[in-house]
């Protein structure tokens, strides 16, 4: 929500005034110095949006505000220049709105499309998300990177590696949207507040790494006859697509990290496909390039790529994994019911690569039970299961 600043305003009391965090309102605006405001800017409050409401006959400013439970001064902020004392029948002013509820509905198939337009509109209410791009994919898609939080220790999350495993982005945003609801409205989840994890700790979100697979199991194949036909024979000519684990070209995204690369080749297929080829060699894939090249540039302190399925963690590679890895696993388990699960046979993935050249912890998180892709009706499980997982990551 946008007000602007009048004589003798400071962020502190627009704080007071609203019941948001100095640092949330600080960072929403890029302001590092808070005393110098100066008359007629535009400051951005985080956690609030706006309403339109229609003057009716003996309406007041004062009476508005009561009527919703607000300071009468928050009025004139969101309505700059307004003549409190030459109201008129039916004049249109906008009235402020604590936003106490999900912007985000994933309860549905949840496809790129949805993933951006969700974006969008949690950065126009909560300001202090950073967004960039960190590459494309093969059909051009922005991979979008999220970033919350101000502390010196940095967690990475990710979802969508594989395609039919959609439900994991639809996860992550949910619980994104959950924290941010928790920060600007000062409320606790489950039990924890939430704005000492923002001091503590930089939150790194890809929640879609493979954006053209995704939509491809939602959507089919893209228009284009000759990629349409490309893509069919990949799958053998089924136009079901719903084992589709790979990227548009049929590789396996996690099956592309120089980690045992070549073991994990000899044993899966020599040609593209739905699912376990792994390129032909590591980091070929752009949506593969693009994550490894975040890691190096962010230099995380630990890692959760999220996947579904069988309720389990993975958290070793090749015992180069930290003391610290079991510790944190054995909570992790603690607050979701999930086995950790130190080795399988299985390797060039994403936490692999990371607990081998930075030899920090590491995880694999398995959402979930079934066959992928797990229904949307698994939803609500699987987020309350998680979501200890999602908070413990930010705390340890």
């Amino acid at each position: 929500m946008e007000i602007v600043v009048r004589q003798g305003d400071s962020l502190s009391h627009y704080s007071q005034l609203f019941k948001i965090n100095l640092q949330l309102i600080k960072d929403s605006n890029r302001i590092i110095e808070p005393n110098s405001l100066s008359v007629g800017q535009r400051i951005q409050i985080p956690g609030f949006g706006t309403q339109e409401y229609q003057i009716h006959h003996g309406d007041s400013l004062s009476s508005v505000a009561r009527s919703r439970n607000l300071p009468l001064e928050v009025i004139y902020l969101v309505n700059p220049g307004i003549n409190p004392n030459n109201l008129k029948e039916a004049q249109v002013i906008k009235v402020p709105m604590r936003i106490t509820w999900r912007l985000v509905n994933c309860r549905q198939w949840y496809d790129y499309e949805k993933l951006m337009e969700d974006i969008k509109r949690l950065q126009k209410v909560y300001p202090f998300l950073q967004v960039s791009s960190i590459g494309n994919t093969i059909l051009g898609k922005n991979i979008p990177e999220i970033l919350l939080g101000n502390g010196g220790k940095r967690v990475h999350y990710n979802g969508s590696f594989h395609a039919n495993e959609w439900i994991t982005t639809a996860v992550i945003m949910t619980f994104l949207n959950d924290y941010l609801l928790s920060l600007t409205n000062q409320t606790t989840i489950r039990g924890l507040s939430t704005f000492p994890f923002y001091e503590q700790t930089t939150l790194s979100i890809v929640p879609m790494v493979n954006p053209d697979g995704v939509d491809l199991v939602l959507h089919g194949p893209p228009a284009c006859d000759n990629l349409q036909k490309r893509i069919l024979g990949l799958n053998k000519g089924n136009s079901d697509f719903s084992g589709w684990k790979a990227n548009i070209r049929g590789v396996d995204l996690n099956d592309q990290f120089p980690a045992k690369w070549e073991v994990e080749k000899a044993r899966n297929p020599n040609n593209p496909g739905p699912r376990d080829y792994g390129g032909e060699k590591p980091l070929s894939e752009p949506e593969a390039i693009a994550i490894a090249e975040l890691t190096k540039k962010r230099d995380f302190a630990r890692v959760l790529a999220f996947h579904t399925q069988c309720e389990e963690i993975y958290w070793g590679f090749d015992n180069l994994e930290p003391p610290q890895s079991e510790e944190i696993v054995n909570e992790f388990s603690r607050v979701s019911g999930y086995v950790p699960v130190k080795t399988i046979e299985s390797y060039a993935g994403y936490k692999d690569w990371f607990i081998q050249d930075w030899q920090r912890p590491g995880f694999t998180v398995e959402l979930g039970h079934g066959i992928n892709p797990l229904p949307i009706s698994q939803f609500n499980e699987i987020y309350q299961k998680s979501l200890g997982i999602f908070l413990a990551g930010l705390y340890l």
